[in-house]
């Protein structure tokens, strides 16, 4: 089970990441999505989806940032 973004499958460094993609996966499971964790003691949606992601069973793909694609671009703003 893919999120609309794939690519990574590491826990995200950003607490906000974190939370966003608990979100979205969590939206999943309520939708009927079945569960990637086999054995779970959490019955909530969220608290599963956190678990996913902790275990790092969830591919995801953070867009790239602003001042990333500025560096990358060589800097072709004009001062």
């Amino acid at each position: 089970m893919k999120l609309q973004m794939a690519a990574e499958k590491q826990v995200p460094s950003s607490q906000f990441a974190f939370v966003i993609l608990a979100a979205k996966r969590a939206r999943q499971l309520m939708a009927g999505a079945p569960m990637l964790l086999a054995h779970t003691r959490a019955h909530k949606p969220t608290r599963i989806a956190v678990d996913e992601l902790r275990h790092s069973l969830l591919e995801y793909e953070l867009p790239e940032s602003k001042e990333n694609s500025e560096e990358n671009s060589g800097g072709d703003r004009s001062e």
